[in-house]
């Protein structure tokens, strides 16, 4: 049974392929993501992740660790508060911070670069799947 208290995280360094692969996915070509030309004359100096890609890796805790394979999303909030840069090591966390029903969690949500800064926080519902399946 699940509780509040229980997490999961996992962690990726975040490449050059990833953000060319998402950009030619979602078709998010914006020149702050692709052109280093573009973002060397931006605030930050040097291209940044997508957002939605750095958030994808929640949806990968989730997905695959707690509650893990079987659960389905019901929503999810994102405050981007700090940018992801192509080489940044991200750790994406997930607790379980309320059991609100059989059939619906609520978990906090989280990314955290190498330096030890929450560059993404959120709150996720999910419905949890019906028996634990671990691959």
């Amino acid at each position: 049974m699940y509780k509040a208290g229980d997490s999961a995280e996992m962690t990726k360094v975040i490449t050059e392929e990833d953000v060319f692969l998402f950009a030619g996915i979602t078709g998010d070509r914006n020149p702050i993501h692709i052109s280093k030309e573009f973002a060397a004359k931006s605030r930050f100096g040097e291209r940044l992740a997508h957002g939605l890609l750095t958030a994808g890796l929640i949806s990968a805790v989730i997905g695959m660790k707690i509650p893990g394979p079987g659960c389905l999303y019901v929503s999810q909030t994102l405050h981007f508060l700090g940018p992801v840069k192509i080489g940044d090591e991200i750790t994406a966390r997930a607790e379980i911070v309320e059991v609100i029903s059989e059939k619906r969690l609520r978990l906090r949500t989280q990314c955290i670069n190498q330096r030890k800064e929450v560059v993404i926080d959120g709150e996720a519902i999910i419905v949890p799947p019906r028996a634990r399946i671990h691959p």
